[in-house]
Order: C-alpha cells, then sequence, then structure tokens
C-alpha cells in the first residue's frame, strides 16, 4: 500500500467542495485502497452515530441515526482505540445488514471491520468497512491499514477547518447537507431541489428579524421550519413559544396570546402571562394562524404594530419583544378576498413568505424520509432491523403523499407494525414489503370507478358548457365541476371521506374544508 495518494487527497481538500462531497471523495479513496464493497464514514453526535457519506449502501442509510447502545459493533468500534476487525463467524449483529445496494434482500456473511476517527484527542466519529467475501481482510498489514486511518483523520480535521471558514464567509454553504446541522426532532432530512432551496430561504432569513408566513400543506413540516429558523436566528439562546391557533376556542385565544388578570372573567383565579409574554426576546410561532377570529386578529394587528399588549382585564401596556414566524395550510390571500383574513395583518405576517414543498415534488427525498422513520420504529418496537423490500419502495416513491411527511410516518408505522406482528419480534431482519403499506397504495374497486366517472365527465362538453360558464362566471363554474367531481366519488365511496380523499389526491380536512366551501355536507348519508 502507498500512502501517498492520501497525502495528495489532504490537500484536494481545500478546493472548492462542499463538506458532502469531501467525505465521499474520502471514502472512495478508502475504497481504492483498501478493496471491500461498503465504505461508511458517520459521525459522532451526542449518543448516536450519523452516517456523513456511504459507498455500496442503499440511499436510505443516510438518513439513519444510530444509536450506540442499539448497535453492539460500533459500540466496541468506539471502545477501541486500535481497529476492530469482526470475522465472519461473528454473532453481534452487523447494523447495515439489509441496507446493503444489492439486488439481495438476505443477510450477508462477510468481514467487517472500523476504526475511530479521533480529532484533536477527541472521538469525531468512526470508519467502517466491510466486504461480502469472508477473509477479504486478513492479509491487511495493521501497520499500513492505521496510517491510512490516521491520514483520513487528517483530511476530516482539514474539512472541518474550511467549513469553519465557509461559516464564516457564507452561511449558505450549510444548504448542500443531508441534513440540517441540528439534529433530532427539528431536523429537515432531504436532499432535492425543492428542500435545498428551502434550507436556503431559511438561511436568508432566519439571521433577521422580519416576520415569517410560512405556508404548505397539512402535513409537510412547517412546524419544523419555524424551529429551524429560531435555531439559526440571533434569538436562539431565547425561547421558541408555540400557539395552535386552531386548537383553542375562540372565548380564550385572547387570553392565550395576551394573558389575563385575577378576576378578569370567570375562572380567571390567579393573574397569568400570555404567550407574548413567555416569548419577551425569543421567538413566537403562531401555527395555523388563519383560523384567528376576526376579533383577536385586529388586536393581533395592534401587538404587531407597536409591540405592546395589555392582558385581558387589565389597562396596563406591557412592552415585549418578539419576532413572529406564522404557518397555515390555507390561501390566505383568498380568504383575505372573501373576508375572513384582515388584510392588514396579512401583510405584517407576510414580510418573508416561505412555501414548503409538498412530498410529492421531492423526489428520492421519501426513502431517505423512510430510512429516519424505520430507525426510530425499530426501536419503538424492540426489533433489531427494520428494511424495506424494493417492491415497497417503488410504491413508495411513487404515491402521490396527500398527507405529505406525517403520512409517510404513520404509514410506515403502521407498515412496521404489521411486518413486525407477521415475522416475529426476534426475527433477524424484519422485511416490509408492499403489502405491509396498506390498502391505500392500491385503489379500491370503486375508486377505480369513482375515477373513470370522473373522467367522462371531463369528457363531457355538455357536462359544462360554454354558455354556461359565460352566465356563471368561470369562479362559480370552476365551482360546479367540483361539485360534480366530488359528488360523483362520494357516491362510489359510499361517503367515506378517507377513500374519497385518496381518490382525489387531498388531504382529508382539505376536502372537508371544499366541500364546506362548495355546500356540500361532509356528514350526508351516500
Amino acid at each position: 500500500m502507498n500512502i501517498a495518494p492520501f497525502i495528495d487527497l489532504v490537500e484536494d481538500l481545500n478546493r472548492d467542495l462542499v463538506k458532502s462531497e469531501r467525505y465521499l471523495r474520502l471514502i472512495l479513496a478508502i475504497q481504492r485502497a483498501i478493496p471491500c464493497d461498503v465504505v461508511a464514514l458517520l459521525k459522532l453526535k451526542h449518543d448516536h452515530l450519523v452516517p456523513v457519506a456511504v459507498v455500496g449502501l442503499k440511499q436510505e442509510a443516510l438518513a439513519r441515526q444510530f444509536a450506540i447502545s442499539h448497535h453492539p459493533r460500533l459500540q466496541q468500534i468506539l471502545a477501541n482505540s486500535h481497529i476492530t476487525r469482526f470475522d465472519a463467524e461473528s454473532t453481534l449483529p452487523d447494523p447495515y445488514d439489509g441496507l446493503v445496494d444489492d439486488d439481495s434482500e438476505q443477510l450477508h456473511v462477510h468481514d467487517c471491520m472500523g476504526s475511530t476517527i479521533y480529532i484533536d484527542g477527541k472521538p469525531w466519529g468512526v470508519l467502517t468497512l466491510d466486504a461480502m467475501q469472508a477473509g477479504s481482510f486478513d492479509t491487511l498489514n495493521p501497520t499500513e491499514t492505521r496510517a491510512y486511518i490516521t491520514a483520513v483523520a487528517a483530511a476530516i480535521n482539514t474539512s472541518e477547518h474550511i467549513e469553519a471558514l465557509e461559516v464564516k464567509v457564507e452561511r449558505n454553504h450549510q444548504v448542500a447537507q443531508y441534513m440540517l446541522a441540528t439534529t433530532g426532532p427539528s431536523s429537515i432530512i432531504g436532499n432535492s431541489v425543492a428542500v435545498r432551496d428551502l434550507l436556503s430561504e431559511i438561511n436568508t432569513v432566519a439571521s433577521s428579524d422580519l416576520s415569517v408566513l410560512i405556508t404548505g400543506e397539512t402535513g409537510v413540516g412547517k412546524e419544523l421550519v419555524a424551529k429551524s429558523i429560531h435555531q439559526q436566528s440571533r434569538r436562539s439562546e431565547q425561547p421558541l413559544v408555540q400557539i395552535n391557533c386552531a386548537a383553542l376556542p375562540e372565548n380564550i385565544v385572547e387570553s392565550e396570546l395576551f394573558g389575563h388578570v385575577k378576576g378578569a372573567y370567570s375562572g380567571a383565579v390567579s393573574d397569568r402571562r400570555g404567550r407574548f409574554e413567555l416569548a419577551d426576546g425569543g421567538t413566537l410561532f403562531l401555527d395555523e394562524v388563519g383560523e384567528l377570529p376576526l376579533a383577536v386578529q385586529a388586536k393581533l394587528l395592534r401587538t404587531l404594530q407597536n409591540g405592546e399588549i395589555q392582558r385581558v382585564g387589565s389597562d396596563d401596556t406591557i412592552v415585549v419583544d418578539v419576532r413572529i414566524v406564522a404557518a397555515t395550510n390555507r390561501n390566505l390571500q383568498l380568504e383575505v378576498k372573501e373576508g375572513r383574513f384582515r388584510a392588514d395583518l396579512y401583510h405584517r405576517l407576510s414580510v418573508y413568505p416561505l412555501p414548503v414543498p409538498p412530498l410529492r415534488d421531492r423526489g428520492k427525498d421519501v426513502i431517505l424520509l423512510a430510512g429516519y422513520f424505520l430507525e426510530k420504529n425499530q426501536h419503538q418496537l424492540g426489533v433489531t432491523k427494520l428494511r424495506l423490500q424494493q417492491t415497497a419502495i417503488d410504491q413508495l416513491t411513487r404515491y402521490y403523499w396527500p398527507g405529505n411527511v406525517r403520512e409517510l410516518e404513520h404509514v410506515l408505522s403502521r407498515a412496521a407494525l404489521r411486518a413486525t406482528s407477521e415475522q416475529g419480534r426476534h426475527a433477524s431482519i424484519i422485511s416490509i414489503s408492499r403489502v405491509h403499506l396498506g390498502s391505500e397504495f392500491s385503489p379500491s374497486h370503486s375508486a377505480a370507478s369513482a375515477i373513470a366517472e370522473v373522467d367522462n365527465i371531463s369528457d363531457n362538453h355538455s357536462t359544462i358548457e360554454i354558455s354556461q360558464v359565460l352566465t356563471l362566471g368561470l369562479r362559480d363554474s370552476t365551482d360546479e365541476y367540483q361539485r360534480q367531481v366530488i359528488q360523483t366519488v362520494l357516491a362510489a365511496e359510499r361517503g367515506n371521506l378517507a377513500a374519497v380523499a385518496r381518490c382525489l389526491k387531498l388531504d382529508r380536512s382539505n376536502l372537508i374544508r371544499t366541500m364546506q366551501r362548495l355546500w356540500l355536507d361532509p356528514n350526508a348519508a351516500y
């Protein structure tokens, strides 16, 4: 083996590459130097190891977060200051079994070795190498292999310094990562163009104090976007306070926002601070802001204009310094036009509009997200490994996802439970196939018939004649067409709103709102 290529590699890492490309180039060089089938570089984040670059693993592996306590091989590698080798007879489960990027769904008998990467004397992460052929690493010289590991650490150290400089010069360089810099419940997972654009927008607006209006369909992750904005803002050390405007009865919304004093109304037995006071110095996230009553909208507007609040029942003015981030799945411009939302408040909230893309526009992000959710599910269910068969992957990538990321999470939770019940909790690998995903991935006969009837409606020019359009106007004619389509599918599905929503590729709540707008009764018998 020759160490010279790694010296050249360390110099190459100073070129204008994003961090993920530096890491990928690094492990490709390792694979050339030490012939193997799988190489993975994982960074240590608290009690998890998170892949930052992989070769030879399925795409979903990049979104896995390997809890060290659940993976004894990774535990042993971290506990050992030298290279750790596992032979083919090792009974310890391999974290990558079922994730290898080949056509097999089975376990592999293979060699595995790994080493902790140290930066400045502290563990940074681990490098693992796997070979499908038993005995592949028998002829390696331990001293020379250690030299490669040392060179990898030097290259990573160089990359870390480059990244630190890039962050100071231009924060937008971070948008090329698979995951937002923070981990946990506020992470945004994805590498699609749509997500890269979203992360770039977040990075742009986060450092300001501008009000942000996050828009998007139900389940796209608007709350995660709000958390990301706060975490990257200068207020990140201050509280992020959330209020779900749709979940509060109209008579207590004002008290929740602005607080109240003792005796302000029946049941007000003591003074109470509202969300604005709790968020003072930080960020207030108004989730589902489109649901606020008009009377409360007027008081909210006054607060946004002058930064002052009054508790319910009090004449005293309290000054607050709060950044507003709001979110809605409604079309607020339409709500303004129809008199359900104040135009002046809309303009105050939407200083920086930020649309979140639906899952169907994010391409292969669905597989990355699936990997993340399955990693969570396998720990919750107490199973060793959950893996997607190709039939399931094909269905996930083709599905329309009217409920977006939230629907994906629920679908995978149900699928994992079904597969575990069928294959047994103690199976070495539990495989999820198309069948486990549920009936929503194969339209029912009645739904297919309904779709055919809808096609007939669109093909039947006598349904809505041009003369009718001229009489009713384009909007009323469009409403009439939507009414006919929904009624047709409702009849075919016998009033099953969930089935109708799937057939029409709508979120169920959006379907109900559309029906109400069209004066169709969601509870009517069909």
